[in-house]
């Protein structure tokens, strides 16, 4: 566990994904933002009684967005607590079953290592409906959190919102950035810090990233969660968010680059068209030369088999037979060369010392 700021503590999931315990300021209540993957109940729940004591349970669970690293266990936490489950109403199609968020974008320029995953996530939906409920879009007050306002923040997902506290400038900033470099397994495993652009593959609307991240500078934070990286504090919290914004890297490619998906409150209404990929071309192409470079092996080692079947047939060697013959006249044995040739084929194996 880690601490944000007062009353804010950070738990890392298998050091790749955060969620976070905000006490309210009510005594003995608090809200739990995000739910990990799916199967992080336990330990979500393990760690709310060491944090807080044996039994207890939030308010209620707040998902920055639906995608499955947040939303993974919801459904598991919220019956174990009997508590509702907020979020924005655009995200309420993909927790109700009703829609799918946009396919990943493998190609996207800049994707790293988890371009490369992405290919392999499952088309990502939950069924929450008789859970979910949506925050009231009148206000930006956080529902169970008293001085807390919630920011909309797409671009990563349609209702993505993030968090924060202007009496200390403490953010929540969901994956509206990350706080680590979220294209670098090493980078995330080894938590160093660095503010950057969180999630490339899964970015469908990469204008609304840029304001996104631009809306959270202005903020000018002290103190930052994202979903994924270590907690930033101090000047460097507030220096690197906007380095980020004044240096935003727009892709120069990729499938949402150019022309975004676009989502409303039905779900995903248009896709941009997909560009080639490439790489399943070329795993086929590696896959067809391991499996030429095998066969080619294998032949290779039966002929080299058939050689030493070759060499086991009898051989003229002068040498060997001029010693046996040596040693048989020694014991008065016979030399029984054939005279009629000096081309006389000796196996050796039948040489004996």
């Amino acid at each position: 566990m880690n601490q944000v700021a007062a009353g804010v503590t950070q738990l890392q999931i298998q050091r790749f994904v955060n969620v976070y315990f905000v006490e309210s300021s009510n005594p003995g209540e608090w809200v739990l933002v995000d739910t990990g993957l799916p199967g992080s109940e336990k330990q979500i729940i393990e760690t709310a009684d060491k944090l807080f004591y044996p039994g207890t349970h939030p308010t209620a669970i707040l998902l920055t967005h639906g995608h499955m690293d947040h939303s993974g266990s919801a459904r598991a936490l919220a019956e174990h607590w009997n508590v509702p489950v907020l979020a924005h109403p655009l995200e309420l199609p993909f927790l109700q079953a009703k829609a799918v968020y946009p396919p990943a974008d493998p190609t996207v320029e800049g994707g790293g290592s988890l371009a490369f995953v992405a290919r392999f996530f499952p088309p990502q939906s939950f069924q929450l409906s008789d859970l979910v409920q949506p925050l009231t879009t009148d206000d930006d007050e956080t529902p169970y959190l008293p001085g807390w306002r919630w920011l909309h923040v797409p671009g990563h997902a349609p209702g993505q919102i993030a968090l924060f506290r202007q009496e200390d400038r403490t953010l929540l900033g969901a994956d509206a950035f990350a706080t680590a470099n979220h294209e670098s397994v090493p980078s995330l495993l080894l938590q160093r810090p660095q503010i950057s652009v969180a999630g490339a593959p899964f970015n469908y609307d990469w204008q609304q990233v840029r304001d996104s991240v631009e809306r959270l500078a202005a903020l000018e934070p002290q103190a930052i969660g994202c979903g994924h990286g270590p907690v930033i504090q101090g000047a460097e919290a507030a220096a690197g968010l906007r380095a980020l914004a004044d240096n935003f890297p727009v892709p120069a490619y990729g499938r949402y680059v150019d022309e975004p998906a676009r989502i409303d409150a039905d779900g995903v209404q248009y896709l941009p068209p997909a560009p080639k990929d490439s790489l399943p071309a070329k795993a086929v192409l590696i896959t067809t030369g391991l499996a030429l470079a095998a066969v080619a092996g294998v032949a290779l080692l039966g002929r080299k088999s058939g050689s030493r079947k070759d060499g086991q047939q009898p051989m003229y060697n002068s040498k060997v037979y001029d010693l046996a013959a040596r040693r048989a006249r020694r014991h008065g044995q016979a030399d029984n060369r054939p005279r009629d040739s000096d081309d006389y084929v000796y196996p050796y194996k039948e040489v004996r010392y």
